[in-house]
């Protein structure tokens, strides 16, 4: 017999060894299925048959100051794809069909809106109802197809009111790298600009989920008992200092006009009364996807619809700042409130170059409030020549120009109080003369505002120094029932004294109800005005018409500014649409109060 052939005896110890092999493979596949792995295969085979839906909670509601709806929402229809269940070859070309888009769009959404694969990505928002019926009744067309109801924002129209609601929208990538926040997922809406992205974190709520139990074809069986919803915390409510009226008026007051800008607000709390910015757009269209035609007319108009003009428009201010040149030569010492420089004859050399006032033939000698009445440059020119780039420079920053004000809205511009560094660093050193001083003094040259800085400073003159921080929110109305009340808050105060408030003040009343106000025309028999007017050179075309008004002046309740572009003298334009809305709110105050004696029985 060979050498090499086995015996009975090895040929059965062989044999058992292999069964033995096969016995402990089999043992310890076992094991690691039950027991190592147990856990993640569970889960795997939990999610083949149950599909999570996360559940969307209401936003919260945005109310005015008398509790009217500014932004609420309405139900609408979001059309999802749950990757893991869709068929290929059937579900992506009838779901592209019965949507009218192509299936590399509907592929494109799935993928910017994918967080897994047992997760509905929505491919359609605010579908119509006849495209669900479709879901409804074909369902075995529509493998791995999903739909949900979810919430549409609603925002007004014709209101101007965009500057400040701002909208909301898909959440992207770089947002969810961004905000690091767990509770964002790819296909959530977020605020994206104004009130709706300050407060979104309050105004979302906590999203729920649902636990689905599903066939594996994608038919839904009902919900999976094992695992209990987990119920959604509706967003909170947020009550604004806004008023539609006078926000309505604005928006009226500016619509005869190619571009402009309305602020108002309350001097003695900061709170922003109305804000809008003309031409504005709709923010409804931002709740679901913009046509491309639509986005291409919007963003590529002349007249700038999405500029924010009152948060982010830069723009000279003209005499309107001509209290701040005042002002400082004042607490500098360097002139009284009876001082008389060199009189006005219409023109004021310096060097080789005649700089002009706006009234050709002169105002004559003047003191300070006659000055601000007139709004006579040669006067600012002399005191700008006193003080110099820098200290002038130093009183606007103190009176809040340069910097944000610190509003609650996203995204609000600085504006340009230049110093010599900056002329330094713009010129050369030493490459730049004293000469820009002079225009600086009248509010040109490189000086650049937005009107939420005019109306902060404004409100600071008449409010005793005192400058409120600007604000929208004035309480938070959480879901559980409680309150957050949001108090007004100091921000800074100007850098003048009583005397020179007094000075400033007098001359703004006279600006209206002076014998040689720029403004007389805005003169009432009702109520006291004071103001300023404005009128700033514009490289780009015509001049930019400015007002600041208050009212009544005598116990101020409201400061207006009001900015026309391209609109020519701030007597002529802004002016009266300050003085418009001015009536509109001092009507209706004088309306209350009449109501308010009658019911007390004050006659008298």
């Amino acid at each position: 017999m060979s050498k090499l052939q086995l015996t009975s005896g090895q040929r059965e110890k062989t044999a058992l060894a292999v069964i033995a092999a096969i016995v402990i493979f089999l043992v310890g596949g076992l094991v690691k299925l039950q027991i190592i792995n147990h856990q993640q295969l569970a889960a795997q085979s939990e999610n083949n048959h149950i599909r999570v839906v996360p559940i969307t909670p209401r936003r919260g509601v945005v109310y005015d100051r008398e509790n009217r709806r500014i932004i609420d929402s309405r139900p609408s229809y979001t059309i999802s794809v749950v990757p893991a269940e869709q068929v290929k070859g059937v579900t992506l070309k009838n779901v592209a069909q019965l949507l009218k888009l192509d299936t590399l769009e509907i592929r494109r959404r799935i993928r910017k809106n994918l967080v897994n694969r047992y997760q509905p990505a929505p491919v359609k928002r605010d579908a119509f109802f006849e495209t669900i019926a479709v879901l409804e009744e074909q369902s075995f067309r529509f493998p791995g197809v999903t739909y949900q109801i979810e919430q549409v924002r609603r925002y007004p129209v014709g209101l101007g009111s965009e500057t400040f609601t701002g909208y909301v929208g898909e959440v992207s990538r770089a947002d969810l790298k961004r905000q690091q926040n767990p509770e964002l997922r790819l296909g959530s809406m977020i605020g994206k600009k104004g009130i709706e992205k300050q407060y979104d974190t309050q105004l979302r709520g906590h999203e729920g989920t649902a636990y689905i139990e599903v066939t594996a074809s994608g038919q839904i069986l009902g919900s999976y008992e094992d695992r209990p919803e987990i119920p959604a915390v509706s967003g909170a409510d947020l009550v604004l200092s806004i008023d539609l009226d006078l926000q309505q008026a604005c928006s009226d007051a500016l619509d005869t006009f190619c571009c402009g800008a309305i602020v108002a607000a309350d001097p003695k709390t900061g709170e922003i009364l109305a804000m809008a910015s003309y031409p504005s757009y709709d923010a409804n269209i931002f709740s679901s996807v913009i046509p491309e035609s639509v986005w291409q007319d919007i963003s590529s108009s002349e007249t700038h619809p999405l500029l924010n003009r009152p948060l982010k428009g830069l723009y000279p201010p003209g005499s309107t700042v001509k209290f701040v040149t005042v002002g400082a030569a004042l607490e500098e010492g360097l002139i009284t409130p009876s001082s008389t420089l060199q009189p006005c004859l219409g023109g004021f050399k310096f060097g080789n170059r005649v700089f002009h006032c706006w009234k050709s033939n002169g105002h004559g000698r003047l003191i300070a409030v006659h000055a601000l009445e007139r709004s006579c440059d040669i006067y600012m020119y002399q005191l700008g020549l006193k003080m110099g780039v820098d200290l002038l420079s130093r009183y606007y920053g103190l009176c809040g120009f340069g910097q944000p004000t610190g509003i609650d809205l996203p995204g609000e511009e600085g504006g340009l109080n230049p110093n010599s560094t900056y002329y330094d660093e713009r010129y050369g050193p030493n490459k730049w003369t004293r000469a820009l001083v002079l225009n600086n003094s009248i509010g040109q040259g490189e000086v650049l505002v937005t009107l939420l800085q005019l109306v902060q400073f404004y409100c600071g003159l008449v409010n005793e120094g005192i400058v409120y921080r600007p604000s929208l929110v004035r309480k938070i109305l959480w879901a559980d029932g409680n309150e957050t009340t949001i108090l007004p808050e100091i921000s800074f105060r100007l850098p003048f004294s009583p005397s020179t408030l007094e000075v400033l003040c007098e001359g703004m009343r006279l600006v209206v109800e002076g014998e040689h106000g720029t403004a007389r025309s805005l003169r009432s028999n009702q109520y006291s005005i004071g103001g300023k007017t404005g009128t700033a050179q514009n490289p780009h075309g015509e001049d930019h018409s400015w007002f600041v008004g208050v009212a009544p002046f005598d116990a101020p309740e409201i400061v207006v500014c009001a900015l026309v572009e391209n609109a020519g003298h701030g007597s002529d334009v802004a002016a009266p649409v300050v003085g418009q809305i001015i009536e509109s709110f001092m009507q209706r105050r004088i309306r209350v109060n009449d109501i308010t004696m009658k019911s007390t029985g004050d006659n008298d």
